[in-house]
């Protein structure tokens, strides 16, 4: 092997080693990232698309329909038996009151054509047009839900990912406080200032704090995965989130006085209802139109060749040209009220959509005040649950101190304890609850 192709081994290998690893390197996001990233990635906004594609295809079919329509026509055929006609002897010399049979044509003939159709007026097709545009529409607007509803999740999941870390760091904060507290107590007892009961205790306070830190550690792995699927992005795929539980509830305190206009109207939901009022009503459209006359042209041209040979194709068969240009119209004159009962369905249709959207205003109004309420609710939750942890904190602390001089016993400190970590768990979960406040009112407010 020559030095050159050795050198360009080795840079391949190079960049292929670079290339694999490259493929599972972390991405951080942040939750604005994440949601962005759900945008091109999610699952349900690929079917959505792929929905509004085929709605696209649905408005160009549509209008293909009213364009020009060629159609092309060829066949061969060979008669087996002709058809016998009888006509009167006379004609040939018979005796009247006779009949000769005779056949007419020749064994084998073919023919090839073309034929154009063209709509000059049909109501349903300009309705149906119309239609197929509003559907489109009311797909994008479809689409748009979704999103909304997918930002949502990844936030969901992004926050409950943070939830469980700050509860895995808390057990793992106090499982190490207490694993010192049972090696101090152990050395106690073995010079003979604790009772064994001391000693029992806090090793039972130590195997709990294991299994509440097994627990958030499986509760991190599962939200993660949550968070991954609600992504698209491959399970395998290591994932960082930039953005930590502090500083997004600060941000949401510092605008929690913010003051915010609704307009139930701007709602994707109120909004999914209007497309869905302008799609009824252009059925209720369609069924009218079917009142009018459909009218059509035509072009039709045709060449023929006969022949008692099988090849009609040489040069010595003459083919015959033929050629018809037209028009038809068709009315419907009565259908003993079919049609007229179509159309008072299709006005209930209409009806039915009107009275859905006053109903999704009153709802979406009645969403917006309660969204509202339960965001101040958890402000106010959360400011006070950060004072009780700070003072459940404060009360262990001191436990802990006197129960290292002596003063008090093992059992209150695990009732101290008990207390500091239920303190801690309602904080966390009244945190949770703030983000999640925060993410309803933003969604009521088409924020999201």
């Amino acid at each position: 092997m020559s030095r050159l192709a050795l050198w360009l081994g080795i840079l391949l290998s190079m960049l292929l080693s670079s290339k694999l690893f490259g493929q599972n390197d972390p991405i951080t996001l942040s939750v604005k990232d994440a949601q962005d990233y759900a945008m091109k990635n999610s699952y349900e906004l690929r079917e959505a698309t792929i929905e509004i594609n085929k709605a696209r295809k649905d408005v160009w079919e549509t209008i293909a329909g009213g364009l020009p329509q060629v159609e092309g026509t060829a066949d061969y055929s060979k008669n087996l038996d002709l058809a016998v006609s009888l006509l009167p002897g006379e004609i040939v010399g018979e005796e009247k009151g006779t009949y000769v049979p005779v056949t007419f044509g020749q064994k084998y003939n073919s023919n090839f054509g073309f034929k154009v159709t063209q709509k000059i007026f049909d109501g349903s097709y300009i309705v149906g047009v119309q239609s197929a545009k509003i559907y489109l529409r009311l797909t994008t607007t479809t689409k748009e839900k979704t999103e909304i509803e997918v930002r949502d999740a990844v936030a969901q999941a992004y926050y409950a990912i943070l939830v469980a870390r700050a509860n895995k760091k808390v057990q793992l904060d106090n499982m190490e406080n207490t694993a010192k507290l049972l090696a101090d107590t152990k050395a106690y007892y073995e010079n003979g200032f604790r009772e064994e009961q001391d000693v029992d205790q806090l090793d039972l306070m130590m195997k709990q704090s294991k299994n509440n830190l097994l627990q958030a550690e499986r509760e991190i792995k599962i939200s993660m995965a949550v968070l991954k699927y609600v992504l698209g992005m491959p399970m395998n795929q290591k994932l960082e989130l930039s953005d930590d539980l502090l500083g997004l509830t600060n941000l949401i305190l510092a605008t929690s006085q913010e003051k915010n206009s609704f307009d139930p109207t701007n709602h994707i939901d109120y909004r999914l209802l209007e497309s869905q009022l302008a799609a009824n009503k252009k059925l209720l459209d369609l069924e009218k139109s079917k009142y009018l006359p459909q009218i059509n042209a035509f072009y039709n041209w045709q060449k023929t060749a006969y022949g008692n040979k099988a090849n009609l194709f040489n040069d010595d068969t003459p083919w015959f040209k033929s050629s018809m240009i037209g028009a038809n119209a068709s009315v419907n004159i009565w259908s003993f009220g079919q049609k007229r009962a179509r159309i008072n369905k299709a006005k209930l249709d209409v009806e039915k959509v009107r009275t859905q959207q006053e109903k999704e205003r009153q709802n979406l109004e009645k969403e917006y005040l309660s969204a509202v309420a339960n965001f101040e609710t958890a402000v106010d939750k959360y400011l006070n649950d950060v004072d009780n942890r700070d003072l459940a904190d404060k009360i262990y602390g001191k436990t802990k101190i006197k129960f290292n001089n002596g003063v008090t016993t093992s059992t209150e400190l695990s009732q101290m304890e008990g207390q500091y970590l239920q303190a801690y768990g309602t904080y966390i979960g009244s945190t949770l609850e703030l983000l999640q406040a925060r993410v309803r009112l933003d969604k009521i407010l088409s924020k999201l």
